[in-house]
């Protein structure tokens, strides 16, 4: 199950970065749904209760094709990876280093993130 980690920490690391942004007032032109431009969306968990219905579903549909895409490509992505690590010299132990620290970080963004939705 150390896949699911590692996918919940990168998840949790977007959601950091996602946050950040819209704390900081830089919001994405256009609409998010007919009518509502992403302008008037709250940052934080507060964004659904202004995020109408028809937004909330795209928002689902697109993270399902995401996961569907991803569960169609991964093993060859992750298999390019290795590949690109290795043909740029990188040892079997940094390989594992790397894997550790990336691992770290999606556990403190995981925690990051938890506590920025209490708060």
């Amino acid at each position: 199950l150390r896949y699911v980690e590692t996918k919940l920490g990168r998840i949790s690391m977007l959601a950091i970065l996602g946050h950040l942004i819209t704390t900081a007032g830089n919001r994405l032109p256009g609409e998010i749904a007919y009518g509502t431009p992403f302008s008037s969306v709250k940052a934080g968990l507060a964004a659904f209760d202004s995020i109408p219905t028809a937004g909330l579903v795209q928002l689902v549909l697109f993270i399902g094709i995401l996961e569907n895409g991803y569960s169609i490509v991964g093993k060859s992505i992750e298999e390019d990876c290795v590949r690109y690590m290795n043909a740029i010299g990188w040892s079997a132990e940094k390989q594992r280093s790397k894997a550790a620290i990336e691992l770290n970080n999606g556990r403190a963004a995981q925690m990051s993130i938890l506590a920025l939705m209490v708060h």
